[in-house]
């Protein structure tokens, strides 16, 4: 980098504008660039050596460049069998498709492999994650490694003068055997550069086959206990604190704009004035569902039934009189071929005189005199 930490009279590199704006970071800006998918006023541009002021305007692909919003960092717990990029040519799963859908777009500081799992920083501000993964930064990426195969805590200590692996040098490492279990060991390692599989390599170049590579720690941010495939943002304040006035300053973070978040679908959407949100009930489909039938309650029939609805009993009809227990006649109709005479001794005939009231019996009643109150004395 350059080491300016301010932009001039003159405005920004239009690079790096965009690398702002979360679209990409400089360096796939200045690839967009060459490819003539970049406007400026107008006019394509050919060339990165631009610099642009907030009066300019610009496009991508004839859309215009986003508002730029606060910078913003986030944590993710890389599964295995992902890789680290927006589109794959061999159609492989990205992580980019299993982030949750209402996060800004984001660009990734430095790459994760393939069979490679741990922690991932994301961010959208491709100015920052340019200034993170570089190795003068000097963040250490630290990683838990499963190996196959047999080393010594001596071998492991040379590597803090650097190796060569088949023509590429590779700076300070920082390995220690953990535990073995059988033919495989634990090793942590810890570097600054993160070159293209650099522990892999370096691994291979003293025997050792790696059999799972988890990276635990990148600077100051830990992995910790953040589920597989898990995000989680690093609050504003705490991201300041670890970047430092010095990476601040390079990067050009900006935490000072308003945070925009996307927006929110139609049915999350709060009532506006007296608008009511729409009740749906169980048996009646939400308004607009045109692919679901309402459903039905359960009721069957009309809710009042008539006289002439109801079924009428069969057989033999027998009208007579009964006396009910206030003393009053009451007609009744009996159907059947049991006998009315008979139905009406068992509730006419049996009267029993108590004091001043008469009571009647139920046929139903058990059988026996009425037990006395005792009389107080």
């Amino acid at each position: 980098m350059d080491g300016k930490t301010t932009a001039d009279k003159d405005g920004e590199r239009i690079a790096r504008v965009i690398a702002r704006a979360g679209l990409a970071s400089r360096r796939e800006a200045e690839d967009w660039i060459a490819a003539g998918r970049i406007a400026v006023n107008g006019v394509l541009i050919r060339t990165p050596a631009l610099n642009v002021t907030g009066r300019d305007r610009i496009t991508v692909d004839g859309e215009p460049l986003p508002v730029r919003e606060r910078t913003r960092l986030f944590l993710y717990h890389k599964p295995r069998g992902l890789i680290t990029t927006h589109v794959d040519p061999q159609g492989r799963p990205t992580i980019f498709a299993r982030l949750p859908k209402d996060l800004p777009r984001l660009i990734s500081v430095g790459r994760l492999d393939f069979n490679t799992e741990g922690l991932l920083l994301l961010t959208n501000d491709g100015a920052l994650a340019r200034t993170l993964e570089l190795p003068a930064t000097g963040w250490l990426r630290r990683y838990r490694v499963r190996a196959h195969g047999s080393v010594a805590q001596q071998q492991l200590d040379e590597l803090r003068s650097g190796v060569a692996v088949d023509g590429i040098h590779y700076g300070p490492i920082e390995a220690n055997l953990d535990r073995v279990q059988g033919s495989n060991l634990w090793l942590t390692f810890a570097i600054r550069e993160g070159k293209n599989r650099e522990v892999r390599n370096v691994l291979r170049q003293l025997g050792l086959t790696v059999t799972r590579l988890i990276r635990v720690s990148f600077g100051p941010f830990q992995l910790g206990e953040l589920a597989e495939g898990a995000v989680e943002e690093v609050r504003t304040r705490v991201l300041r604190e670890q970047l430092g006035a010095r990476l601040v300053a390079l990067s050009g973070a900006d935490f000072s704009s308003a945070r925009i978040d996307k927006p929110a679908r139609e049915r999350d959407k709060p009532p506006v004035g007296n608008e009511r949100k729409a009740v749906h009930h169980s048996w009646r489909a939400p308004v607009g569902d045109e692919m679901q039938k309402p459903l039905r309650r359960g009721f069957r029939g009309s809710r009042r039934e008539t006289s002439e609805s109801r079924e009428r009993p069969t057989g033999k009809v027998s009208v007579g009189m009964l006396t009910d227990r206030k003393g009053r006649r009451v007609t009744v109709e009996h159907f059947g071929e049991k006998p009315l005479r008979e139905e009406l001794q068992k509730w006419n005939a049996p009267i029993r005189n108590h004091g001043s009231r008469l009571r009647r019996r139920s046929p139903d009643r058990a059988s026996g005199p009425r037990p006395s109150r005792p009389r107080k004395s």
